[in-house]
Order: C-alpha cells, then sequence, then structure tokens
C-alpha cells in the first residue's frame, strides 16, 4: 500500500491524500489550498495527480479545505464516486456552489486589472455549473455501515465530532502485496467532547496505519464553558462602550455554535437585548441543513428542541435573530449607529461580507472583532489577532485600533491532549503514524507527546511525500 500526500501537509488547508491499494486508487479529501494568492491559484488549479486515474474520494467532511476542489476534479477528468455521510452532502450542495461563486468573482476582479494592462483574461478554477454538477457524482453512507468501496478493501465513517456530518475513515484492507489484514484510520478533523449541538468524537478500537490531524498539537483549549464566560464579558464590555461585535466565522458549524451560545446567554439574561445579524446567505442555507439532520446532534440539544417546541423557538432561531441574504440588507448593516452583533464569514477574513462590516469599524476602538477559529497564516484574520499595527482591506491600508479577542475554546479541532486521548483509546497502537493538517511546530510537539504518552513513532510527511506501508 502506497501513501501520497498530497495536501494538508505541514499545513492546516488543502487536504488530499492518495491511496493506492489492491490496484485501486483511493483519493481521501480534496481540499482547497487557502494561503497566499498566487501559490493557491496555482496549487489549486493544477491538481498534482492525473484525475482520470482516481476511482473513488473518500470525503471526511463539508469544510471547503477538505472538500473545495472537488468541482475541479470533476473537472479535470475524474467520474467516481465521492462517498460521504448524508449531512456532509447536503452542506456540500451549498457550500460548493457558494465557493464556484467565490471563483468566478475573484476571476472578474482579476480580470479587470488583466484588461487594463492589456493581458489575457484568466479562468475562475471552476464554476458554480461545475459545482453543481460536481454533485451528481456523491454518494452517502451512514455511520457504522461497512461498505466495500474497492477490491479488498471496506469503508467505515465513525463520528469524528467536528462539525455536522464530520466523519473520521476506517479503510478495513485485505493488502494483496503484504498478504494480511491492515487497517488504515484517517482521523479526517476530529472533535473535542462537550462542545454543543453536535456528538462528541466517537472511539476506535486500533489501527495499524493512522494519518492524523495535528492543528493544535502543541496548545491545550480553554474549557469550552471559560470562553463561554469570556465571551459574556467581551459583549457586555463592548455594549458599554456603545460598540458592536464582529464575528468572523465559518458558515458551516461555527456559525451555528457562536448563535447557539448567544441564545443561551441572551434567555439567561447574562448578555443584554440586542440585535444579532447572521450576514451570510449561505449561513441560513447550511443552518437549515442542520435542521433536517437532528440525528447528529447530541442529547442536550435534541432535548432543547423538544422543550421549546411550542414556542417556535430553536437553538438557530429566536427573537433579535436576523439572517440577511440580500446586498442591500448587509449594506445596511453599515449605517448600524446602536450595538450589535454581526456574524458572517469568511472565519479567517479573507474574502466576503465581513471585509466590509470590518472596514467601516476596525479605527474605532469601541468596537470588537471576537476571533473564535483557526487562523492561517497570511491571512487577515491571522494579521489581527498578531497585533499589526496597520491591515489592508480592499487594497486601502486602515489603522487597526479595533478591539480584538480570540476564543481558542470554541474550536471544533482537538487539542494535543484532546489528540492523545484518542490515541490512547486503542487497544492496539499504530505501526506507522504520520501527522497532517498542522504546521509544523505543532506537529513537532505532538510527535514528541506520542512518544512520551504512548511509546508511539509518528512522522510529518512533506508535500508530495510517498511512503509504502
Amino acid at each position: 500500500m502506497q501513501i501520497t500526500f498530497y495536501g494538508a501537509a505541514r499545513t492546516v488547508t488543502g487536504s488530499q491524500h492518495l491511496i493506492e491499494v489492491n490496484g485501486a486508487r483511493i483519493l481521501l479529501d480534496c481540499g482547497l489550498y487557502q494561503g497566499a494568492r498566487a501559490e493557491s491559484v496555482a496549487r489549486n488549479t493544477t491538481l498534482p495527480f492525473d484525475a482520470r486515474t482516481i476511482d473513488t474520494v473518500i470525503l471526511s467532511h463539508a469544510h471547503i479545505d477538505h472538500s473545495g476542489n472537488l468541482p475541479n476534479l470533476l473537472k479535470s477528468g475524474f467520474n467516481g464516486e465521492i462517498i460521504c455521510t448524508h449531512a456532509t452532502r447536503d452542506l456540500c450542495a451549498s457550500m460548493l456552489l457558494d465557493s464556484g461563486h467565490i471563483q468566478e468573482r475573484d476571476a472578474e476582479f482579476v480580470n479587470k486589472k488583466r484588461k487594463r494592462r492589456g493581458e489575457p483574461p484568466v479562468e475562475p478554477i471552476y464554476t458554480q455549473a461545475d459545482a453543481a454538477d460536481a454533485m451528481d457524482n456523491f454518494t452517502t453512507l451512514a455511520y457504522n455501515r461497512p461498505h466495500p468501496v474497492a477490491p479488498g478493501v471496506t469503508l467505515t465513517f465513525h463520528d469524528a465530532g467536528h462539525m455536522l456530518g464530520s466523519a473520521f475513515v476506517v479503510l478495513d484492507i485485505d493488502d494483496r502485496d503484504s498478504g494480511g489484514a491492515r487497517r488504515l484510520v484517517f482521523s479526517g478533523d476530529l472533535g473535542r467532547k462537550g462542545i454543543p449541538i453536535i456528538r462528541d468524537p466517537a472511539p476506535i478500537d486500533y489501527a495499524d496505519v493512522l494519518i492524523m490531524e495535528s492543528t493544535y498539537g502543541d496548545e491545550l483549549h480553554p474549557a469550552y464553558q471559560d470562553d463561554a464566560d469570556r465571551m459574556e464579558r467581551i459583549v457586555n464590555d463592548t455594549y458599554k462602550r456603545g460598540g458592536s461585535v464582529i464575528i468572523p466565522a465559518f458558515a458551516v458549524g461555527r456559525t451555528q455554535q457562536v448563535v447557539y451560545q448567544l441564545h443561551q446567554l441572551m434567555r439567561a439574561g447574562d448578555i443584554p437585548q440586542m440585535p444579532i445579524y447572521v450576514d451570510s446567505p449561505l449561513a441560513a442555507n447550511i443552518t437549515a441543513a442542520f435542521r433536517s439532520h437532528p440525528e447528529c446532534f447530541d442529547a442536550e440539544t435534541r432535548a432543547f428542541i423538544a422543550d421549546h417546541r411550542l414556542e417556535n423557538e430553536d437553538p438557530f432561531g429566536f427573537a433579535g435573530l436576523r439572517y440577511t441574504r440580500s446586498v442591500e440588507e448587509s449594506k445596511q448593516l453599515n449605517f448600524l449607529r446602536e450595538p450589535a452583533i454581526i456574524i458572517a464569514p469568511s472565519g479567517m477574513i479573507e474574502h466576503g461580507r465581513i471585509l466590509h462590516h470590518l472596514k467601516n469599524r476596525i479605527e474605532d476602538p469601541r468596537h470588537t472583532v471576537l476571533i473564535v477559529g483557526w487562523q492561517a497564516e497570511n491571512t487577515l484574520g491571522r494579521k489581527l489577532v498578531d497585533g499589526a499595527p496597520e491591515v489592508r482591506i480592499f487594497g486601502e491600508t486602515f489603522q487597526n485600533r479595533i478591539d480584538c479577542e480570540v476564543l481558542n475554546g470554541f474550536s471544533g479541532h482537538a487539542d494535543r491532549d484532546e489528540l492523545l486521548t484518542w490515541v490512547g483509546g486503542m487497544t492496539r497502537k499504530p505501526a506507522r503514524t504520520f501527522l497532517v493538517h498542522g504546521e509544523p511546530p505543532a506537529q513537532t510537539a505532538l510527535i514528541a507527546a506520542l512518544h512520551a504518552r504512548h511509546q508511539m513513532t509518528a512522522e510529518a510527511p512533506a508535500w508530495k511525500d510517498s511512503v509504502t506501508v
């Protein structure tokens, strides 16, 4: 069996791992690479393998850094099945079309500049039509249901607890080259225990080969409740200053989690009654998908829904909460004079409506930008977290005077100890462990921790590294 790491190798984006076994070529995830523009376009446009030779894609979850280059894969000649959970398919139906729209807008923006310079136009990585066509190749599989995907290869999804529909992948393989049965486990993005809405990550009994994320391999998250308390303080302090709280959040998972927590705080009277806007048509569509998959909810969320059914409330809809869809509605939020909470994508503040809200408030210290997720290198979100004195938005330079607060306890990724605990539940530890979806300092720390805690050896493959196991 050969594994080639075509993405999320010593970085946290662009997940793609190719498994070659028993004459089959199986791609785990096909995510967009996100980072510096020129490199991103090059990496995403030109696939590092012949798409026509891929037999099957197994998709761990719907986040764009795991699913976002699927339309380009189809456009490049792939015509096999994309296998995922039911909820992941429903989320991708909205997310990939939204991503296609972003690719089209980015190409339009670039082509305006190229036209002025007399240069030929560029094509988008893919279009909304390409994304719609890709959905025809999706097939779904429930959790805990073994399913043959190639000669001698059986797939089983288990709940990864990272977001709605997220799964870690178990491939039970009758390896014809080695002449034995082996189990490959791909963690996808592994979640945390005790996070609202979705269930905790499922345990796994053993693995022979493990491909595991390492996003927070060198960090420990605050307890979720500690950061819920900090959110309460941040909202109240900003309200007293007469400012608004701007929350860049991924439309899938993080937005619904933030809305749920704000709902709890407002119901308890811990924060003032103030308007909350979710400024994202995508988030509105995704929230509808959430409502369609209560089978993925944890017991507490299902109980909340049952208790408040007669009040016409659910975790994602209540008095004071408004979902804005039109551009006109979004523009009106820039003229608010009273304190409000505005939640908008993108989570790393690289594109979308959040940029307009930030542009209009970044030089006013009354306001707060509340970071609730991972910020990759070179993104505007990372620059704010790092305290850059000046930032550029839409080509203009602004003084960074807005209050910036970070809540890592809202992360959907397991931290170092949570990763170690998940691996520790295996009755038989893997002979080979490969760390992906992490930056080098996090991976180095996690390699040392795996050895100290579980006497395991692990390695962090580089981009395009290929290993035989």
